[in-house]
């Protein structure tokens, strides 16, 4: 996760330049701030999001509830890793995006000065000291999804798996499958070594918890897959999540990140109500929604929102 920051600064502005035209967002071209004649605009800004379901999910929820609040959203949804989304938020090419505190934390922790923080609080009070100037971490959701290594129930029968320790002294006859960025982040392949000393027979480079990886783990072409643990998929197949018992990964709470300058006191209000809502059972559900049962991520989005959101203001009200 820790990669120099200059040149991934300059990836954010050339992949999105690539990316605008197919990104699957509205129309973004609504100015900020005010009119030419000087008069207040209305509120607008642009979410992002990585590439796969849940983070659709989420930023078309957060894109319906500042909607409902009259700000003018556009999005730019599905482009990449954070790698190349969280510098698109710090050039100012998105304004907000949903992230995972620990994992956001260790991405920026160059120094590995919070290595030793693990629950929420903690990761929350660490991830803070290292967002970038002009970048704020808004309210962690309890909802929380955990990086995942995920086998078959037969793999996991056949070598008595049931946490990442049991896999050290079997991973050298195992082929290991997930995002290309599992090579280099520290919660993957180089933290499984240092903390468990797995090292796989070879990793092969699918997507994050997608088709490719699903694919693979059914066909027998991998024998792990890093996934979510927030996937319907798991469950739905009778797959077992590995247990990370020596606490490799750090909490991964549910949390938008958003530039200070884009932001109202009613936005953040908005979304701290989303943050607070939000459950695990919700990911898991509208996960499973959206990977088994098709369902389109802006339609799941907009049902949770109707049925939690709607309810919840008027009950504040």
């Amino acid at each position: 996760m820790s990669m120099g920051r200059g040149w991934k600064l300059g990836l954010g502005a050339l992949a999105l330049a690539a990316l605008s035209g197919c990104s699957g967002g509205d129309d973004d071209s609504a100015d900020k701030g005010t009119t030419q004649n000087g008069d207040k605009a209305q509120a607008s800004l642009t979410i992002g999001s990585t590439n796969f379901p849940e983070q659709l999910i989420l930023a078309n929820i957060y894109a319906d509830v500042l909607r409902s609040d009259g700000v003018n959203v556009s999005t730019r949804l599905n482009l990449g890793s954070r790698e190349v989304v969280f510098p698109a938020l710090t050039n100012g090419e998105i304004d907000l995006l949903p992230e995972y505190s620990g994992a956001l934390m260790t991405y920026l922790d160059q120094d590995e000065a919070h290595v030793d923080a693990r629950n929420n609080e903690d990761v929350m009070t660490a991830l803070r000291s290292v967002l970038p100037d002009g970048i704020e971490a808004l309210g962690a959701s309890p909802a929380e999804d955990r990086d995942a290594l995920v086998v078959t129930s037969e793999t996991a029968e056949k070598y008595g798996l049931e946490t990442f320790s049991d896999l050290a002294p079997v991973s050298g006859e195992l082929t290991l499958g997930g995002p290309p960025e599992t090579r280099t982040r520290d919660v993957g392949i180089p933290g499984l070594k240092r903390v468990y000393n797995i090292e796989f027979d070879g990793f092969r480079s699918l997507d994050a918890g997608g088709p490719l990886t699903r694919g693979a783990l059914s066909n027998g072409d991998i024998d792990v897959a890093r996934m979510f643990s927030s996937q319907g998929a798991i469950a739905e197949n009778n797959w077992v999540a590995l247990k990370d018992d020596k606490d490799l990964e750090p909490a991964q709470n549910i949390v938008p990140i958003a530039r200070t300058e884009a932001l109202n006191d009613e936005m953040r209000d908005s979304l701290n109500r989303v943050s607070k809502t939000l459950t695990t059972e919700d990911l898991q559900d509208m996960n499973h929604r959206v990977e088994i049962d098709k369902a389109d991520p802006a339609q799941v989005a907009s049902q949770w929102v109707e049925e939690h959101m709607d309810s919840d203001q008027k009950t504040a009200n």
